[in-house]
């Protein structure tokens, strides 16, 4: 299992760790981010009942023992279960999980792989956690940031149905007996109205099936691509972007070197995180690092740091801890982002409703511009 934007760059990861490529399949479609397989096993769960267990003084079949007994059915038994033969026939922990990636992310897997060598399982266990923690925390408030202008837009949009679907067709038949000619937007509106009466079915439709074209793009991970290659075009929201995903970089970063996985193979795990146009950067990073240029050079030649995060790397490369230097690094960038958030919604919010009242208050007054002449006219 491999998270990439396109078969190009499956197959491109893939051979870059060796792999000779025979076939590539989508593992299935839905909104992005989401996984039907995924849906019953929370790996974040799993790392926290773990490490709870395991911090009691259970060994780790113990332990994968009361978690699988636990469950009754379901995907979670079925996966503990699994693990659990792997275990009996003499399989390490992160060989199990490796027969179950499309649960456990590549990166979670390596982490495991690498604490076996050292003993420190509640360690690596402690480490995602935290990194799972501190990414869900992120993206949490982005998403509840989203909630009221998604729900402002979705009201607006119901309250116009209604006046151009039911108001303004009664407000069309109201002035056909009406002698004298109409203001011009009041004449388009209830024109509009009219279309709608006569042929209301057909406009309902030709919505719906709109709505399903737009919700079938969104599957397509081609369309998203290139869609998000423009919206990376705009200025503010561009660097916007940047930033969000230099903070998930290196936090990811951070995590895997402090569980002792090389910078290397560490920067080839972490790149399906990034968009296309970062991935090629960190290509060039890597390629740098493999020629022994230092971290702090390879990172800002091929442009994943910011001008804080530049003298933070050199500081890393002189105290040795760049593990701890990367983790701050994610931190800067997410109160950034955070910020940043805080700032568009208090400016979106109200520009949005500023937007749906006159566009309401519009649709009323067109309807009723008649009346008001037809008054004027009668004094």
């Amino acid at each position: 299992m491999v998270d990439a934007i396109d078969e190009t760059s499956a197959r491109d990861w893939a051979r870059g760790q060796g792999y000779a490529v025979l076939a590539v399949r989508k593992s299935g479609i839905g909104l992005p981010g989401f996984r039907a397989s995924r849906a019953d096993f929370d790996s974040l769960l799993f790392s926290i009942e773990l490490a709870a267990l395991l911090d009691a003084g259970l060994g780790l079949v113990e332990a994968l023992e009361a978690l699988s007994e636990k469950e009754s059915r379901g995907e979670r038994r079925r996966v503990l279960g699994g693990m659990l033969a792997e275990l009996a026939q003499g399989q390490s922990l992160s060989s199990a999980m490796g027969r179950y990636s499309q649960h456990f992310p590549t990166l979670y897997t390596a982490m495991v792989r690498a604490s076996e060598r050292t003993g420190d399982l509640k360690q690596a266990l402690a480490r995602y956690i935290g990194y799972r923690e501190e990414v869900d925390r992120v993206r949490k408030k982005i998403l509840a940031a989203l909630i009221y202008p998604v729900i402002l837009m979705v009201v607006g949009s119901m309250v116009m149905a209604f006046l151009m679907f039911y108001v303004v067709p009664r407000f069309s038949k109201v002035y056909e007996g009406i002698s004298g000619e109409l203001p011009f937007f009041s004449t388009l509106l209830l024109g509009a109205g009219r279309t709608i009466e006569a042929h209301g079915w057909i406009v309902a439709l030709v919505l719906v099936a709109a709505l399903g074209v737009a919700g079938f793009a969104a599957t397509r991970q081609d369309i998203r691509a290139r869609l998000n290659e423009q919206l990376w075009r705009v200025p503010a929201l561009g660097g916007r972007m940047r930033v969000y995903q230099l903070g998930r970089f290196y936090r990811t970063l951070g995590m895997l070197l402090r569980g002792g996985i090389p910078i290397l193979p560490a920067m080839d795990m972490v790149r399906g995180l990034l968009s296309a146009r970062l991935q090629l950067q960190l290509v060039e990073a890597r390629r740098l690092l493999a020629e022994g240029q230092s971290v702090s050079h390879a990172m800002g030649t091929a442009g994943l740091t910011t001008s804080i995060a530049s003298r933070m790397l050199v500081v890393g490369e002189r105290s040795g801890a760049m593990a701890e230097m990367m983790e701050r690094i994610a931190a800067f960038c997410d109160e950034d982002s955070s910020r940043w958030v805080d700032w568009f919604t208090r400016l979106f919010e109200p520009l949005l409703m500023t937007v749906i009242g006159l566009a309401v208050g519009m649709v009323v007054v067109l309807m009723y511009m008649p009346i008001f002449e037809l008054a004027s006219s009668i004094q």
